[in-house]
């Protein structure tokens, strides 16, 4: 990050004395491109949203003002708009022995963190080795923040587990009040998950069909780490080495850079350091059916 009172070596004063108003903003133009494509360094497919909302406060360092429409007609200009892609892939297993449990989240709208957790599971393809690697995802409800992961080369319940300590290590306090939430897949029904669970107290709760929208946060975290942060996800990386290097950095910036629409435009961090109901910034296009 440039300092805030000096622009390659020049200080803001002395160099904007020397320019004329359209050379000014020919640079402001160059460089909120600049901080644009250093954000998609490592968020790659970030939208032009939630670009605008994170890049405020460099905005602020440098001086710059600039409008939504004109931050988009520069994301246009500069080919830096992208195009969502879907792509899915079966990686949950309901046909077992185990026990499944009751849906404990309908219609719940927790006020604080730690109080509902959501996982899933998702994969990323690696093109030397031509496999996938799998990505066991916890996350907190409330705050969007993924809590714990782990990278598996299968999707043996061992990751999954290994996933669920590492959010239960870094979250200090009791659990007794928290549920777990997840489909109804043999990784989270087996005996060693449920016995994680039952060692902390921790409520399990699954969803009672293969409707993906009975675990939405959960599968819309997947998408955004995948679609986001790759350049495209369907090509996939190019080994496992890059996958094993570069996921961890992902979540990290996930965690304490990207702002979420859905939590007030706080990052995840953020907003894990609250309580209170927070306000989403979209529009919900869904209509509900009326009961008669």
């Amino acid at each position: 990050m440039q300092d805030a009172c000096r622009v390659f070596g020049y200080s803001k004063q002395a160099y904007y004395q020397s320019i004329d108003r359209k050379e000014k903003q020919a640079f402001d133009e160059y460089l909120v491109v600049e901080l644009i494509r250093e954000k998609r360094r490592i968020w790659k497919k970030g939208s032009g949203r939630n670009l605008l909302a994170c890049l405020q406060e460099d905005f602020v360092l440098h001086g710059i003002s600039i409008g939504r429409d004109k931050f988009f007609d520069l994301l246009r200009e500069y080919g830096l708009l992208v195009r969502r892609k879907s792509k899915r892939a079966r990686t949950t297993n309901s046909y077992h022995h185990y026990h499944r449990f009751a849906n404990l989240i309908e219609g719940c709208t927790p006020d604080g963190p730690n109080q509902v957790w959501v996982s899933d599971i998702t994969f990323v393809w690696c093109q030397k080795e031509q496999g996938f690697l799998y990505l066991f995802l916890i996350t907190d409800l409330y705050s969007r923040k993924v809590m714990g992961y782990a990278v598996g080369q299968t999707l043996e319940a061992s990751w999954a587990v290994q996933a669920l300590q590492m959010g239960i290590d870094q979250t200090e306090g009791s659990l007794e009040e928290l549920i777990h939430h997840s489909d109804r897949g043999v990784q989270y029904c087996c005996g060693d998950y449920i016995e994680r669970l039952t060692l902390h107290k921790i409520q399990p709760s699954m969803t009672q069909n293969s409707d993906p929208l009975e675990n939405p946060v959960a599968e819309r975290i997947n998408l955004t780490l995948k679609d986001e942060f790759m350049n495209n996800y369907k090509e996939g990386y190019s080994n496992k080495a890059q996958a094993f290097k570069e996921i961890p950095v992902n979540i990290e910036f996930y965690n304490q850079v990207r702002p979420h629409s859905s939590i007030e435009r706080l990052t995840p961090n953020q907003a894990h350091s609250r309580t209170g109901l927070l306000q989403r910034k979209w529009k919900n296009y869904y209509t509900q059916k009326t009961v008669q």
